[in-house]
């Protein structure tokens, strides 16, 4: 009996701990090691002329007529005695003398209950700016702001003129002068005739979300006359330039020089000593020296819009159009070129006239000038277009290029502003 009893006191104590251990909840690899991720967020500082802004107190303005940086900052609480070092200072970086009426400028002072003035910020350009740093380093440098580019089509119906139309279709204006220049040496817009229409395809700038003015211009179709005039804007070898459809360049080069000279006597100014008026005035053109009777050519194609004399002037002098952008002026001739009169057509190279002292010269030179849009540049300044069409192994590239453009400009249709123009009249 008392064996038996044993066995089952011992069978009994194996139920008991089977059960305590069937019921002890078991450990998943998880609960074991348990992983818990901590997200911290950290809030990036707002940056503005590569400075933080939130650390400090904004003060925008605009420079006043006749107003110095010793006034702006003196009125901030600068020393005078800081501004005269920061003057001193920055001439190798910036010249404070050059600071311009109307221009932007920002002062980022402390938050304190009296600011300090720690930063001057100067806008030179809409994209450029010079920091002045208030402290005690003094330091002057400048910085770029970030140019964003966005990708625009514009279009239009010439109504009166191409400027007008860019305006009622809500576009730059600006658009107008640099098509005028891509087909300077195709299309004359000053005889564009109501009807013509255009679609682009370019870029506009943005800086700080505000449009600076306009990017590239890719590709352009401009109907003028019922005649199609393509552009499109092809890198051929590392040079970017505008051809037509066919692969031909869209310019015409000028020739380096009006005539064989032995040097340039006088170069391009806004205030010259004048030989003979012993008076500071501009001279916007080129002197070339070359003996009397050197024969003068025209630097490219176009028409004579002038043969005159000014007495007391540029003498026997020629105007020649040469497209809607271009003229040049050839001045103090002794003489005309053979056929030289108003209305004439002259090749580049042709002899327009001979170098001569006529009007208010001291001895034989020509006086040689070019107008771009109506406002005279320095001549030695123009840069010569390239002037040469897409070569045999680009054509296949450029095709291509061109094909996709055009595929980009006829999503405008022609019969939407067909409508336009119908609902205009």
């Amino acid at each position: 009996m008392r064996k038996l009893r044993s066995i089952v006191v011992g069978m009994g104590l194996i139920v008991a701990l089977s059960q305590l251990f069937s019921c002890a909840p078991k450990k998943t690899q998880q609960e074991e090691a348990p992983v818990l991720d901590t997200v911290v967020e950290v809030k990036m500082p707002e940056l503005r002329y590569g400075l933080p802004i939130d650390s400090f107190s904004l003060e925008m303005g605009k420079v006043k007529n006749n107003q110095y940086l010793s006034q702006i900052l003196n009125a901030r609480g600068v020393g005078m005695g800081t501004i005269d070092k920061i003057a001193r200072k920055s001439r190798d970086v910036f010249d404070v003398r050059k600071i311009k009426s109307g221009e932007n400028f920002c002062i980022l002072s402390t938050r304190d209950s009296v600011p300090v003035a720690k930063y001057f910020v100067y806008e030179n350009s809409p994209v450029e700016y010079t920091v002045f740093e208030l402290t005690d380093t003094l330091g002057i440098y400048q910085g770029e702001k970030e140019v964003k580019t966005r990708q625009r089509t514009a279009y239009g119906v010439v109504e009166s003129s191409l400027w007008n139309a860019m305006v009622d279709n809500g576009q730059d204006p600006m658009l107008a002068l640099e098509l005028s220049d891509i087909f300077a040496w195709t299309i004359d817009f000053f005889a564009i005739q109501k009807g013509d229409r255009f679609r682009v395809i370019y870029d506009e700038q943005f800086v700080d979300s505000v449009s600076i003015g306009i990017g590239e211009i890719y590709a352009v179709e401009f109907d003028h006359y019922g005649e199609e005039n393509y552009a499109f804007f092809f890198n051929q070898n590392d040079t970017l330039s505008y051809f037509d459809e066919q692969g031909k360049s869209l310019k015409k080069a000028f020739l380096k020089a009006p005539l064989q000279f032995s040097r340039i006597s006088s170069r391009f100014s806004n205030s010259r000593m004048h030989p003979v008026l012993r008076i500071r005035r501009p001279h916007q053109g080129v002197d070339y020296a070359a003996p009397k009777g050197t024969p003068v050519k025209t630097i490219g194609d176009g028409t004579v819009i002038a043969r005159a004399y000014q007495a007391r002037g540029g003498g026997n002098y020629v105007k020649i159009k040469h497209n809607s952008v271009y003229t040049t002026t050839y001045m103090h001739l002794s003489g005309f070129g053979k056929g030289i009169h108003v209305g004439a057509q002259v090749k580049q190279g042709d002899i327009i006239g001979y170098v001569g002292a006529t009007g208010l010269a001291t001895g034989p030179h020509l006086d040689f000038r070019i107008a771009k849009n109506g406002q005279l540049v320095d001549p030695l300044k123009v840069k010569t277009p390239p002037g040469k069409s897409v070569a045999e192994e680009n054509m296949p590239r450029f095709i291509a290029f061109k094909d996709s453009l055009i595929q980009e400009l006829q999503k405008i249709q022609w019969d939407d502003l067909d409508q336009i123009l119908a609902n205009s009249n």
